[in-house]
């Protein structure tokens, strides 16, 4: 199950669990589309994989299966392809 982390590792802009704008990888690292489209050209930093819109979780199954509340901010990876 997907963690749907909080927040965008380069910038640290919220992206709550309904964000059309958060963007993932195979790892579930997670960024702001602004950053994946300018900063990151729609690779992640930390595995090389292509960023892809974060699908949303349905209202009703966030109370049963919460979203992560954990927030990664690694702002020195930005821009560094792995």
């Amino acid at each position: 199950m997907l963690q749907l982390r909080p927040n965008c590792e380069c910038c640290n802009k919220d992206l709550p669990p309904d964000s059309r704008e958060a963007r993932i990888c195979s790892f579930e690292c997670t960024f702001c589309v602004s950053c994946v489209e300018g900063v990151l050209a729609g690779v992640c930093p930390n595995c090389g994989g292509e960023l892809v819109r974060r699908p949303i979780r349905p209202a009703a199954k966030l109370a049963k299966y919460p979203a992560s509340t954990e927030r990664v901010y690694q702002p020195a990876g930005c821009g560094k392809v792995a």
